[in-house]
């Protein structure tokens, strides 16, 4: 059995250069990975074998051992178009919900997702379907995405799943948008 090239490292993107052998196009959640055989667009498999997961984006590249690159690209997938006149505070609820969000000038992208289709529609946004790559914005510290949250549980210190913070979410179901709230008093999100 012949074994197959290996990756395990990524140069990111704009911190390399020159020409990829090839290129794998995968969507927003099969961008985040740690070890997986990935085939490329051309047909040819390898596998990924990385020290930590890691969450990737359009234009980094995987660096095989001999040296080669397969280029990153974002596959288009099925995603939510909102616009509106009050574009940063359609931004803020999007975010409040922990929501992955692509921001533009004119417009924020996100998955398809009906309960927040139906908060924004709720305070005013315009939402249309399309199909289109998602890159949405990631870490504050830099390259990564931000983590969603089950807002039905609380973080012991030893439950912290591993992103530096303990909290609790209280829920409203007063919220003054209609969609529920919760209170993110005592606690930093660093890991957004």
């Amino acid at each position: 059995m012949t074994q197959l090239p290996q990756a395990h490292e990524i140069a990111r993107k704009g911190r390399w250069d020159g020409p990829a052998s090839a290129a794998v196009t995968l969507s927003y959640e099969d961008r985040f990975l740690r070890r997986k055989v990935l085939t490329t667009d051309a047909g040819g498999a390898f596998l990924v074998d990385l020290a930590h997961t890691e969450s990737l984006d359009h234009g980094d590249a995987f660096v095989l051992t001999d040296g080669t690159r397969v280029e990153v690209l974002a596959a288009p997938e099925p995603l939510l178009a909102v616009t509106g006149a009050d574009l940063p505070r359609l931004a803020w609820h999007i975010g409040n919900r922990h929501t992955p969000c692509q921001i533009e000038a004119q417009r924020l992208l996100i998955l398809r997702d009906h309960v927040i289709r139906d908060m924004l529609g709720h305070i005013g946004a315009e939402v249309s379907e399309v199909e289109e790559p998602f890159t949405p914005e990631g870490g504050a510290y830099g390259h990564g995405r931000t983590h969603g949250h089950d807002h039905s549980h609380v973080h012991t210190p030893a439950e912290a799943h591993g992103h530096g913070h303990v909290h609790t979410h209280a829920r409203s179901h007063d919220a003054e948008d209609g969609a529920p709230a919760h209170d993110h008093a005592g606690h930093e999100h660093d890991d957004l």
